[in-house]
């Protein structure tokens, strides 16, 4: 936590300072024109100054600003040209033309830079709604398991992805999913709109978790010959779980997706190989029985589940992020924290240069009467709970 609210500070300080020093540069312009001209014989021209002031400012100030930025560069001129007596000459009345046609086009830029922003904002707005209405974080405490759920975006201020994560709460249990979307952007989300309602309407009503993956499967047939998906690369990487009421067991289906993760709570890890490989869903190359696995679950012990943005993240000599090695012998206070530490850590590995989306899921078997534990962090006189 103190990392990364760290690098937090030094990017916003950064940020600050690079903002402040935008909003001086068209008056350290316009001064340092009228320098420039007082100073120097009168071959000398400061014109150029006085001209990118405006320009400067249309696409970072306001248009109040741009215009007044833009009156001050002309009334400066006029006020050299007073002053060297010269105002009636040809030259400095093209020069004021010029600075006064210049001004003009910083409004019309400045005009043109605040509508593109607000479309991108409204943009940024729809594609996050509608990424939150496909994808809602669940809720933190889900069949007496605690659970947290994070989908970190390749790309700052990205909304829109293929990857995904369901939890819901039915009569064989609490059932899982994480799965990953072959491709990007709009036609990636609709995939995983297909998918996360298939898996909630077959998560309640299927008694096998074999059940919920066939329904999987066919939900993206039927979509796939509407011609909704790509006949080819429509497909989806996906790994359910069951973790059933009162059991200390869960089941897992693996369908060509990343293996998930036990962490017991002395540290140790386990990873859940499927015993039998099986092919991502929508990928129409034969007909397999789904096979679920079981492994035990005793209370304390932690199901992560995660997508390849974490287990393919690389750092600048090619290595590949190992979630298992990084997490062997580390102890977390709970699954929020698990995540926290994860992000924190696959991007210290990449240097922060991420290339690809990471959704990642962690659930909890608390102990029997286990209370809910909030704890409270002091850091430099902030204190959060």
């Amino acid at each position: 936590m103190w990392k990364r609210l760290k690098r937090r500070g030094r990017h916003a300080e950064g940020g600050t300072r690079s903002q402040r020093f935008v909003r001086m540069l068209p008056a350290l312009m316009i001064l340092g024109g009228l320098v420039f001209d007082l100073l120097t014989p009168p071959i000398f021209t400061a014109i150029p100054l006085f001209v990118a002031a405006p320009l400067i400012a249309a696409p970072f100030f306001s248009l109040s600003s741009t215009i007044c930025i833009g009156i001050a560069s002309m009334v400066a001129v006029t006020v050299l040209r007073l002053y060297s007596n010269s105002l009636p000459l040809a030259v400095p009345l093209i020069e004021l033309l010029t600075l006064a046609t210049v001004s003009v086009l910083a409004v019309v830029i400045n005009a043109v830079v605040r509508r593109g922003n607000e479309q991108l904002a409204s943009a940024r707005v729809i594609a996050e709604t509608a990424m939150r209405a496909v994808l809602p974080k669940p809720s933190d405490r889900i069949g007496g398991l605690h659970v947290a759920a994070r989908y970190e975006a390749a790309q700052a201020d990205e909304f829109v992805g293929g990857d995904l994560f369901a939890v819901a709460d039915t009569p064989q249990g609490v059932r899982l999913v994480v799965g990953d979307v072959r491709g990007k952007g709009l036609d990636a989300v609709e995939s995983v709109a297909v998918a996360i309602g298939a898996f909630r309407e077959a998560a309640e009503q299927e008694r096998s978790l074999e059940g919920v993956a066939q329904r999987l499967e066919r939900a993206l047939a039927r979509e796939g010959a509407r011609g909704g998906l790509d006949a080819v690369e429509g497909f989806i990487t996906a790994v359910l779980a069951e973790i059933p009421s009162g059991v200390s067991r869960v089941r897992i289906v693996n369908r060509g997706h990343p293996e998930p993760i036990l962490l017991h709570p002395d540290g140790a890890v386990e990873v859940l190989g499927p015993t039998v490989p099986a092919l991502p869903l929508g990928m129409d190359l034969g007909v397999w029985p789904d096979r679920a696995d079981e492994w035990d679950l005793p209370a304390g012990t932690t199901l992560l589940l995660y997508t390849d943005g974490l287990s393919e993240a690389r750092n600048a000599a090619g290595v590949f992020y190992e979630p298992a090695a990084r997490l062997r012998g580390r102890i977390f206070p709970g699954p929020e924290e698990l995540l926290s530490a994860l992000t924190d850590d696959v991007r210290l590995h990449t240097g922060g240069e991420t290339t690809d989306d990471m959704a990642l899921l962690a659930v909890v078997r608390p102990a029997e009467g286990q209370p809910d534990r909030r704890r409270t962090v002091k850091i430099v006189g902030l204190e959060t709970m």
